[in-house]
């Protein structure tokens, strides 16, 4: 099984995106570099939008992720309420 993996810049705001992805997929890697913070999961990650507004305590919009996201790798598949990134086989 291949990983994905998904990176963001290392700010104060894509702190509780990260921890979100954290919580919610308990085989993830995190690789915490000086200017990024890039998670790898085997096969399926998914980040839920009610999981990064427990962390940030406040409504947010998944859009509001891509302002932080340097990179991705893995398909695509998003909606209102959850953005998850698989490898389909």
């Amino acid at each position: 099984m291949s990983n994905v993996f998904i990176a963001f810049q290392k700010n104060e705001d894509s702190r509780a995106i990260v921890n979100a992805i954290l919580a919610d997929n308990p085989t993830a890697i995190v690789s915490d570099q000086p200017a990024m913070v890039k998670i790898d999961v085997p096969g399926r990650m998914v980040i839920r939008k009610s999981t990064i507004e427990e962390e940030i305590g406040r409504d947010f919009d998944l859009q509001e992720m891509h302002v932080h996201l340097i990179t991705l790798s893995g398909n695509i598949d998003e909606t209102d309420d959850e953005f998850s990134l698989t490898w389909n086989q």
